[in-house]
C-alpha cells in the first residue's frame, strides 16, 4: 500500500497573515489542495495531513476530502521538526507500506514526478529515497552529501553545513519515499543535536547510511516542481507557474488564447475545443465552457454553465445557464440563477438575477430583469424594470412568449404579460396584461403655462 503524509503544521510567519500558510489560494485553490490532488492521482491510498498552527481552519477547509488529520502538538518544550512532524502520522502506516513524505507548501509538486519517485523507490530496493535536484543557487537548502562512489551519506541542513559542503550544487527537496518499517525504526533515533535544536527528518538518512542500508536519489527534472512557498512573493510566483501550466492545458486540448499570460483559469474549469478568449477572462470554480466560444476581455465567469457558440463581451456570469448561440454583453451582468435561453440576446448593461429567458427573446441595453419568468421571442426595450422588491418582499414577474415590452416600462410584480401582450413605452404595469391586448399606463399629461417664468428659472 503506498501512503503519503503530508506536513502542513508550519506558522508561515513570513506571509504576514492571520490564516495558515497552506490554505492561501493559487488560482482559487488552497495550495495544500494542489500536493492533495497530485498525492491521490499518484495512487496514493491513504493521505494523513499533518497540522498545528491554524489546524481548525484547514480541517474546515478541508472537511470533505477524505484524508486523515493529525495533529502536532504546539507549545513550549516540544521539539518540533520534520522529525517530530512525521512521528504524529506514525499510526498511518504499516511496516511493507510505501511512505512518501510531502510538504503542504510546495503546490507544483505533480503526479508523474510522485509516481516516479515511488516507482524507482520500489524498484531500488530502497529504505529511503531522496527527491533531490541540482540548484545553481543552493542557498537555504538542505545538501546531499556523498562518498566517492557517488552513493548518499548525509543530508546537511545550511545552518549545520561546512563551507565545503555549502558548495554542494545537489539539494535536498524535502520529499522522500520510505520503506515503512525502515522509517519508523529510523524515527526512534532522531535526536535534537543541531543548530535548531529540532528532530530533523533528514537525520534519517545518516542513520540508514551508518546501518548500511540502501538509500536512493532520484532527481528531479523540472525544479520548479519544488518551488516552496514561505512569502507572498513566492506565492505570487507560484501562481504566476501554476497558471503557465494550466493555460499550457486547455490550449493543447484545442482553446485558442490570445495573451495567455493575462488569463486566469480556475483549477475544475472545463473548456471546449475551438473557443477563443482574449485578453483578461477570468474562468472561476466549477464553470463549463462549450466549444466554439468567444470571450472577450475582462469577462468573469463563475460557477456558470456556457453551452456552444456563445459570445461573451466584457460580462459578469455567476451561478448561471447560457444557452447556445447566445449573445451577453457589453458589460452585460447575469446573476445568481439566471436561466437564459439559446439564440437570446442579452446586450449592454443589461442585468438579469434569479429569473429563466427564454430562447430567442432580446433584451438589447439597460434593463433590469429580476425574479422573472420570460417566454421565447419577447422583445425587453431600453430602459425595462422588473419592480420585484416592495421594500420588504420580493414578487415574480411572468412574461408569456412573444410578448413586447416597449422601453422605460416597469413591471411591478406580480404581474403576468400574456402571449403576444404588448406594453406601450413607458407605462407602469401594476396589473395583468392579457393576450394580443396593449397595456397603456401612465399619468395623465398636464401643461402649466407660464410656469417657467413665474419661478424665475429664465
Amino acid at each position: 500500500m503506498k501512503v503519503s503524509i503530508i506536513l502542513a503544521a508550519g506558522e508561515g510567519s513570513r506571509m504576514k497573515s492571520k490564516k495558515p500558510k497552506v490554505i492561501h489560494e493559487i488560482l482559487g485553490k488552497p495550495m495544500l489542495g494542489y500536493v492533495i490532488d497530485a498525492a491521490r492521482s499518484s495512487h496514493s491510498d491513504r493521505i494523513s495531513i499533518v497540522i498545528g498552527h491554524g489546524k481548525e481552519l484547514i480541517q474546515e477547509r478541508f472537511e470533505n476530502a477524505e484524508v486523515t488529520f493529525r495533529n502536532q502538538p504546539i507549545g513550549e518544550g516540544e521539539p518540533y521538526g520534520t522529525g517530530f512532524a512525521v512521528m504524529q502520522a506514525l499510526d498511518d502506516f504499516q511496516d511493507d507500506d510505501t511512505v512518501l513524505i510531502l510538504t503542504g507548501d510546495t503546490p507544483l509538486i505533480t503526479a508523474e514526478t510522485l509516481e516516479g519517485l515511488a516507482d524507482y523507490h520500489e524498484r531500488g530496493h530502497f529504505a529511503c529515497t531522496i527527491l533531490t535536484a541540482d540548484m545553481n543557487n543552493p542557498t537555504g537548502y538542505g545538501r546531499i552529501v556523498r562518498n566517492d562512489a557517488a552513493d548518499i551519506m548525509a543530508i546537511v541542513e545550511e545552518k549545520d553545513a561546512s563551507a565545503k559542503e555549502k558548495i554542494i550544487r545537489e539539494i535536498n527537496s524535502g520529499i522522500f519515499a520510505f520503506q515503512g518499517k525502515a522509517l519508523r525504526e529510523a524515527l526512534g533515533h532522531l535526536n535534537t543535536d543541531n543548530a535548531s535544536g529540532e528532530l530533523y527528518l533528514t537525520d534519517v538518512v545518516e542513520y540508514f547510511s551508518q546501518q548500511g542500508e540502501r538509500i536512493g536519489g532520484f532527481k528531479l527534472c523540472n525544479n520548479l516542481e519544488i518551488h516552496g512557498i514561505n512569502s507572498r512573493d513566492a506565492l505570487a510566483k507560484a501562481t504566476e507557474y501554476m497558471q503557465r501550466r494550466v493555460n499550457a492545458h486547455y490550449m493543447k486540448e484545442g482553446v485558442t488564447m490570445i495573451a495567455p499570460d493575462t488569463i486566469v483559469i480556475e483549477d475544475g474549469v472545463v473548456i471546449g475545443r475551438d473557443t477563443v478568449i482574449y485578453p483578461g477572462a477570468i474562468l472561476q470554480g466549477q464553470t463549463v465552457i462549450g466549444e466554439d466560444c468567444t470571450i472577450y476581455g475582462n469577462t468573469r465567469i463563475v460557477d456558470s454553465v456556457i453551452g456552444d457558440d456563445v459570445t461573451i463581451d466584457n460580462a459578469f456570469i455567476e451561478s448561471s445557464h447560457v444557452g447556445d448561440h447566445t449573445t451577453v454583453g457589453p458589460y452585460a451582468h447575469l446573476r445568481p440563477k439566471s436561466n437564459v435561453g439559446c439564440h437570446v440576446k442579452i446586450g449592454n448593461f443589461v442585468e438579469v438575477k434569479n429569473a429563466n429567458f427564454g430562447d430567442g427573446s432580446k433584451a438589447g441595453h439597460l434593463a433590469y430583469i429580476g425574479d422573472a419568468d420570460v417566454g421565447e421571442n419577447v422583445n425587453v426595450g431600453c430602459g425595462v424594470v422588473f419592480v420585484n422588491y416592495d421594500g420588504k418582499n420580493k414578487y415574480r414577474s411572468t412574461v408569456a412568449d412573444g410578448a413586447f415590452i416597449g422601453s422605460n416600462a416597469n413591471l411591478v410584480a406580480p404581474v403576468t404579460v400574456e402571449k403576444n401582450g404588448y406594453i406601450a413605452a413607458g407605462s407602469t404595469i401594476t396589473s395583468d396584461v392579457k393576450a394580443d391586448q396593449l397595456a397603456v399606463e401612465r399619468a395623465p399629461r398636464r401643461d402649466v403655462d407660464g410656469w417657467v417664468s413665474r419661478k424665475g428659472l429664465k
